[in-house]
């Protein structure tokens, strides 16, 4: 049974939404004060978090780092009340995987629980070694981006700064790390190639819009893709 520690101030909205978790056979443990969260983490080891923004004592921003922090791969989704764009990157910057604003349906938010949980475990990888990324193929041992009948040959740094964001797809991905692994160094001069190479993947990938490179500023890039 999936385990999900719900973090949520609001006794009633957080009665209605536990229930209706459960009922869909979901093992779920509320908490309601920010600093009780990390004790009940610890504790109930949880397959994926859904954490309100707003709460008592800590906010859920503070907890989302906390939680990557002890565990970098678990699932977090935000709830939030907030509608501007820089609440948003703050939710992806502090660990957040997702956000769904409020109000919401448990439809949308058992969808994107369930969603999240199958890129964890599946990653959108073929059997034939190809993954998929909404209405592309990306095929890197060929070093080839597919849409349809159109292939697109990619080159080595393409291909494997393409990797590492399907790999990392719905994280934040630090942008010392990305130069690191591709370049070798995180100089100036390499710096401004990874900004060309980023200019160009979004160029790649325009034709599906429900696929989006965020830059997380001071931090790095956050890879969004459909959900499956």
């Amino acid at each position: 049974m999936t385990k999900i520690l719900y973090v949520e101030d609001e006794p009633f909205l957080g009665k209605i939404v536990k229930e209706s978790l459960e009922s869909r056979n979901f093992e779920v443990k509320m908490v309601a004060d920010g600093n009780l969260v990390l004790k009940a983490f610890e504790q109930f080891k949880p397959d994926i978090c859904v954490l309100d923004v707003m709460l008592p004592n800590k906010d859920g921003y503070t907890i989302g780092n906390e939680i990557r922090q002890l565990k970098p791969a678990l699932p977090i989704i935000f709830l939030t009340a907030k509608t501007q764009t820089d609440d948003v990157l703050k939710g992806f910057q502090s660990g957040g995987n997702d956000y769904i604003r409020k109000p919401f349906s448990m439809e949308e938010l058992i969808v994107r629980i369930n969603n999240l949980l199958l890129l964890l475990n599946s990653k959108g990888v073929t059997p034939t070694g190809s993954i998929i990324l909404g209405k592309y193929e990306f095929l890197p041992q060929k070093y080839e981006l597919r849409l349809n009948d159109n292939c697109r040959k990619l080159s080595h740094r393409e291909t494997e700064l393409l990797k590492i964001f399907t790999e990392n797809r719905n994280f934040t991905v630090n942008r010392k790390e990305i130069l690191m692994k591709i370049w070798g160094d995180d100089s100036f001069f390499n710096s401004r190639n990874l900004d060309v190479y980023i200019t160009k993947l979004r160029d790649y990938l325009k034709e599906d819009e429900t696929l989006e490179l965020m830059t997380i500023k001071g931090v790095g890039y956050h890879f969004t893709t459909p959900t499956v």
